[in-house]
């Protein structure tokens, strides 16, 4: 069993900022990737970031370019999501997950094996 647990999402305004992370413990394997997901009200989730194993690839979704960046622990078993200039379309329930292919840094949800529970980030005008 994997277990991710993210923390940081709260209350911010238009232009705040806010650290979103996520701990995976357990049967992750030897080497993962790990991604942000993101799902709005009434509507589907969507990929937000991913970066590999050895956190040299990353790759974003073209909406939060520039703005967003993910990074991981020297352990590499913490993924975090610094986000800056967040605006009230960035809010949703973020969700992390482990992908077993540690080199990839994919936009697929299918890729991703397993899922934390999820933090919301609310971005007010």
């Amino acid at each position: 069993q994997v277990q991710l647990v993210e923390s940081g999402g709260g209350l911010v305004q238009a232009g705040g900022s806010l650290r979103l992370s996520c701990a995976a413990s357990g049967r992750t394997g030897s080497s993962y990737a790990m991604g942000w997901f993101r799902q709005a009200p009434g509507k589907e989730r969507e990929f937000v970031a991913a970066i590999s194993w050895s956190g040299t690839g990353t790759y974003y979704t073209d909406s939060v370019k520039g703005r967003f960046t993910i990074s991981r622990s020297n352990a590499k078993t913490t993924v975090y999501l610094q986000m800056t200039s967040l605006k009230p379309e960035d809010t949703a329930v973020y969700y992390c997950a482990v992908d077993r292919v540690g080199w990839r840094t994919s936009g697929a949800e299918t890729a991703y094996e397993y899922w934390g529970q999820g933090t919301q980030v609310t971005v007010s005008s």
